[in-house]
């Protein structure tokens, strides 16, 4: 099953489709370009009721082979915390359910579900069964997940490593990125007047370095600090939480004269706005980093404009200063402001035209049709294994 095109794929996803587009997203649609016809199972909800039937397949308007799954458990999602045993039981019937909706053979299973809701077995012999773990396993749940599965991807080297027991095939495959993000691309390294310095992601997320950001945005009252991403749980798509520890957050950021809040944005749009910035901020603490410092997806996007970026420390790109500033620290950010400063004060030296020039020659080895390609070769490879 080494082609990746014409193929019946379907993709299980622990967030569900928005605004807000991480890698399973962009998968899905960049899948479709291809030919495949391609159903993206939203996770089930829950709440107020939503969905006019239990299982609903609907077009997503976006590519005319790509199609939404949503689904409502006939169920109580709890069980999956206090019986598991009989949650997968109940699971396996509605996946059937879902399958007989579909009404047409499924070739590959794209797992992204860290949370062992579908377990591979549940599709039968047929389908191909690849699981692409890109957030951090963090329990026997998640490396449960991959059981069943005939090849593995992840984007770390850390995540794979926890997947070898398997003796599946795993290979490294980094973060994607959009075509979107190359257009307009210069090599003009003259600062804006004022500077202006990017962050997208979740602003819900509890494992950003709030003291650390809060501090550098505080410590330079002339740069203009730009967010794109939720700070509501209305605009999110990817889960976060709106605790009061969080919402005082949003609401020191929103009392920063120097601070731009965009909210949830699309990627063609963010695309287009980060190409405005002088530098980009990645700000995590490790410690509690979802990800434990290893990669983001936003690194590819932000090295795709040329444009510098200063961060926390991201195993992935140890020892790449070309491509990535950080700091050496894995235990906490204190040096952080310190770089944050010394990059800022030497601007036109790191983005000059050849930096930038690598920087963006390295992301764009990894636009999406480009994983793909990767993902179609080490396919073939493992076929002949075969």
């Amino acid at each position: 099953m080494p082609d990746l095109s014409n193929k019946t794929i379907l993709i299980l996803s622990p967030q569900a489709w928005g605004k807000m587009y991480i890698s399973k997203h962009h998968y899905a649609i960049e899948l479709a370009k291809r030919g495949n016809k391609v159903y993206f199972l939203n996770p089930p909800e829950q709440g107020e009721k939503s969905v006019k039937k239990s299982i609903e397949v609907k077009p997503s308007g976006i590519q005319n082979s790509l199609f939404f799954i949503e689904h409502r458990l006939f169920f109580p999602y709890s069980l999956k915390f206090r019986l598991l045993f009989l949650f997968h039981l109940l699971m396996r019937i509605q996946i059937n359910r879902i399958l007989k909706e579909i009404k047409e053979p499924i070739d590959v299973v794209w797992s992204f579900d860290i949370g062992h809701l579908y377990p591979f077995s549940f599709f039968g012999t047929k389908p191909f069964k690849l699981f692409h773990p890109v957030d951090e396993p963090r329990n026997s749940a998640a490396i449960a997940a991959a059981t069943g599965a005939q090849i593995i991807f992840s984007v770390t080297h850390e995540i794979s490593q926890k997947y070898q027991h398997l003796q599946v095939p795993t290979h490294f495959i980094n973060h994607g990125v959009v075509e979107e993000f190359f257009l307009h691309t210069t090599d003009n390294k003259k600062m804006n007047d004022p500077i202006r310095i990017g962050f997208s992601g979740n602003l819900l997320r509890q494992d950003i370095d709030r003291p650390v950001l809060l501090e550098i945005i505080k410590g330079h009252p002339t740069i203009v600090f730009e967010f794109w991403g939720s700070y509501s749980v209305e605009q999110t798509n990817i889960g976060g939480e709106e605790d009061l520890a969080t919402v005082d957050f949003v609401s020191s950021l929103k009392a920063s004269s120097n601070v731009v809040l965009h909210g949830a944005v699309d990627s063609g749009q963010l695309a287009r706005s980060v190409q405005a910035m002088d530098a980009f901020l990645i700000c995590y603490d490790v410690q509690r980093d979802q990800s434990k410092g290893t990669n983001y997806h936003k690194v590819m996007e932000y090295l795709a404009t040329g444009k510098v970026i200063i961060s926390n420390n991201v195993s992935t790109y140890r020892d790449r200063p070309e491509l990535i500033q950080m700091i050496e620290g894995r235990m906490n950010n204190s040096d952080l402001p310190q770089l944050f400063g010394k990059v800022i004060n030497q601007l036109n030296e790191y983005n000059q035209p050849e930096c930038q020039r690598i920087r963006r020659d390295y992301a764009r080895d990894n636009t999406y049709p480009r994983q793909i390609e990767k993902i179609e070769s080490k396919l073939i490879a493992f076929d002949v294994l075969k």
